[in-house]
C-alpha cells in the first residue's frame, strides 16, 4: 500500500482527505461520524460572534454537474459552538475551526476563541460568495486579506489557513496576499459565483437569488487555482472543487495541492466517501509505483 500521510503546517493527517466546511458537518457529532468514517481531518461550518439565522428556504439546489447554494453562514455563534467542538473533537483527530468576519478585529477575537477551544488549526473564510460583508466582499482585496491573515497569525499559535475565492482576476495575487501576512497554508477554492432560474415562476430558485456553484463540473477552474498559486507561493495549498474519485485527488496532487477537501461527493456517499477516496487513490499510487501521496505534489510543473 502507498502512503497517504500528510503534514500541512505542522498538522499531520493519516490521509489527505478533509471534510470539507458546511458539508455533513452540521453538528459535532457528525464531524465526529466524519472522522470516525475515514477523514484524515474534518473543517467545521464557518462561524462567527454571534448567531446568525442564515437565508430562508430554498438554499440548495442540484443543477447539471453539481449544486448551487446559498446558505447565509447560518450559525449559532462562537460561544454556543463549544459544546458542539467538544462532541468534535472526541476522536483525537485534527478538527480545523472555520471563522468569518466583517474585519480583522472580528477574526482575531474568534481566532482566539476557537484556539482555547481546542481546534487544532484555523481556517478564515474570506471567500464565501453570497453574504454581504463577509467572505469574498474581504477576501477579493489582497490589502486586506492581507491585514487580515497577519492579523490572526500574530494572535494564535495554531496553523492558519486562508481560503480563496476563485471570482477574482488573479488568484495568486490574493494567495501572495495571504503568505506576506504570515498565513500557514491556502485552501482554494471556494464556489463559484452561480444562480439557477424557474423557468415557470420566472425567478431565481434560491431565496437569496445567487449562490455558489459546486461539484464536479468546478474540477478545471479548481485545478488550474491550485496549479497557478502553486507557481506563487511557498506554503501548503490544500485543493478543492469537484474531486469524485482518486484519480481527480492525484490531478490535484500533481498541480501542487498538499492535501485535498471533498464536500459533493460526501454529500452522497456520506461514510462510504473518505474510505472510498482512499482506496482509489492508493490503486493508482501503486499501479504507478508511486511510494506516497506526498511525492505527486507538483510534480505536473516539471521540477526535480
Amino acid at each position: 500500500m502507498a502512503d497517504l500521510t500528510v503534514d500541512i503546517a505542522g498538522l499531520r493527517l493519516d490521509n489527505p482527505f478533509i471534510l470539507a466546511s458546511g458539508i455533513w458537518g452540521e453538528t459535532g457529532a457528525t464531524l465526529a461520524r466524519a472522522l470516525r468514517a475515514g477523514a484524515g481531518a474534518v473543517v467545521t461550518k464557518s462561524i462567527g460572534l454571534e448567531p446568525r439565522a442564515g437565508y430562508s428556504n430554498p438554499t440548495i439546489v442540484e443543477v447539471p454537474g453539481g449544486f448551487i447554494n446559498a446558505m447565509g453562514l447560518p450559525n449559532p455563534g462562537i460561544e454556543a459552538y463549544a459544546e458542539e467542538l467538544e462532541a468534535a473533537l472526541r476522536p483525537g483527530r485534527p478538527v480545523i475551526g472555520s471563522i468569518f468576519g466583517a474585519d480583522a478585529g472580528e477574526f482575531v477575537a474568534l481566532a482566539r476563541r476557537m484556539e482555547k477551544m481546542g481546534v487544532h488549526a484555523l481556517e478564515l473564510n474570506l471567500s464565501c460568495p453570497h453574504a454581504k460583508g463577509y467572505g469574498a466582499q474581504l477576501g477579493q482585496d489582497p490589502d486586506i486579506t492581507r491585514k487580515i491573515s497577519a492579523a490572526v497569525k500574530d494572535a494564535v499559535k495554531i496553523p492558519v489557513f486562508v481560503k480563496l475565492t476563485p471570482n477574482v482576476a488573479s488568484i495568486a495575487a490574493i494567495g501572495r496576499a495571504a503568505e506576506s501576512g504570515g498565513a500557514d497554508g491556502l485552501c482554494a477554492i471556494n464556489t463559484l459565483k452561480g444562480m439557477a432560474i424557474d423557468l415557470d415562476l420566472r425567478r431565481p430558485v434560491l431565496s437569496h437569488g445567487s449562490g455558489g456553484y459546486s461539484g464536479p463540473a468546478i474540477k478545471p477552474v479548481g485545478i488550474a487555482c491550485v496549479w497557478d498559486l502553486y507557481e506563487a507561493v511557498k506554503i501548503p495549498i490544500i485543493g478543492m472543487g469537484g474531486i469524485s474519485g482518486g484519480e481527480d485527488a492525484a490531478e490535484y496532487l500533481l498541480a501542487g495541492a498538499t492535501a485535498m477537501q471533498v464536500g459533493s461527493i460526501v454529500y452522497r456517499k456520506r461514510d462510504h466517501a473518505f474510505r472510498d477516496l482512499c482506496r482509489e487513490l492508493d490503486r493508482f499510487l501503486s499501479a504507478r509505483k508511486c511510494r506516497s501521496a506526498r511525492a505527486l505534489t507538483g510534480r505536473a510543473h516539471g521540477r526535480p
